[in-house]
C-alpha cells in the first residue's frame, strides 16, 4: 500500500471538465506531481488507454436536469469531446 504522503508528495489532482455529446462531467485526475505526464493533454494522449478515471465527479445532462454527484467515474477517451482544466479563479474577458 502506498503511503499517504508518499503520494501527496509525487502526484497531484487536478480538477478537470470533459463534456461528451450529451454530459458535462467535472471530476479531478490523478497526475505526476511535476515533469513527465503532468499535463492533461498527457492524461489524454496516453497510449493504450481507452477510459479515464475521475474522482469527486459531479455529472450533468446537456440538456438540464439535476447534477449527479459520484466517487468514482471512469470515461471512455473517445467520447470526450471538448477537455480542459476548470479554472481556479476568475478568468479576465479574452479581449
Amino acid at each position: 500500500m502506498i503511503d499517504q504522503a508518499f503520494r501527496e508528495q509525487h502526484h497531484q489532482l487536478k480538477r478537470i471538465v470533459f463534456e461528451t455529446a450529451r454530459h458535462r462531467i467535472v471530476g479531478e485526475v490523478t497526475v505526476p506531481a511535476e515533469g513527465h505526464r503532468s499535463r492533461l493533454s498527457d492524461v489524454l494522449n496516453r497510449e493504450g488507454v481507452t477510459f479515464i478515471s475521475l474522482v469527486n465527479v459531479t455529472i450533468t445532462g446537456l440538456d438540464g436536469g439535476n447534477p449527479e454527484q459520484r466517487p468514482y467515474v471512469a470515461v471512455a477517451r473517445d467520447q470526450i469531446q471538448i477537455a480542459y482544466e476548470e479554472a481556479s479563479e476568475e478568468l479576465p474577458p479574452v479581449s
